[in-house]
């Protein structure tokens, strides 16, 4: 029977301080991972060695390949999120989807592997993410829409359907990420820079909004 995990030698350091940094750390290694070989290819004990720590210790945080996988899921979606949770009728909505869209650009350049995950997930049916969307998620994401409704209703936005804008806008951002080697190949480049999402961002929010009937807002 194999020993127990051990928990992270005392530092001195408060606990919730360490583990939130080892989770992270963790979190990091297993996108690379999961991102490379794929969630059935992936094993913990190359997440461990990709983190630098012992396997043992690594089941400290995250019992299981699974449970470790839900978390990368998770936290894609939960950062993913948090760039719309505080939508409001009150808000401009010239000033709020192109704050979004470039966040979401943003996330598609500093963190690709996640969103690659996640896409890989829902593309193979999204068996793993059925504890995330659930009816409070569902309820969430009909929040959203109902702030699009009411700008509609206000007469600040065109009347489209706020569904298919959510899809749009969560679809055309992520995929700077998902599918950056293809766009490197038909632009000739080698990789996708900061300039180059720039130059996304500012297109994107010049056709989406001007198909809302908004104005893009300037740039400072």
């Amino acid at each position: 029977m194999p020993a127990p995990a051990s928990p992270p030698p005392s530092t001195g350091k408060p606990a919730g301080r360490i583990r939130q940094k080892n989770e992270k750390a963790i979190i990091a290694a297993a996108e690379e991972q999961f991102a490379r070989h794929g969630y059935k290819g992936t094993s913990m004990n190359t997440i461990a060695q990709a983190v630098g720590l012992p396997k043992a210790n690594l089941h400290y945080y995250f019992s299981s390949k699974l449970g470790l996988y839900v978390a990368v899921l998770s936290n894609v979606l939960d950062q993913w999120d948090a760039t719309f949770n505080y939508l409001s009728v009150d808000d401009d909505p010239a000033a709020a989807l192109s704050s979004y869209i470039r966040a979401k650009l943003e996330f598609s350049r500093n963190q690709p592997l996640a969103s690659r995950i996640f896409a890989m997930e829902v593309i193979s049916g999204g068996e793993h993410l059925s504890g995330h969307f659930t009816q409070d998620y569902r309820d969430w994401f009909r929040g959203r829409a109902a702030v699009f409704q009411a700008w509609i209703d206000a007469g600040k936005l065109d009347p489209i359907d706020p569904v298919h804008l959510i899809f749009l806008l969560w679809g055309s951002t992520q995929h700077y990420a998902d599918f950056a080697s293809q766009i490197c190949r038909f632009t000739g480049k080698n990789s996708l820079k900061k300039a180059d999402f720039d130059e996304a961002a500012d297109n994107l929010e010049r056709i989406i909004l001007k198909g809302c009937g908004l104005t893009p807002p300037p740039r400072s």
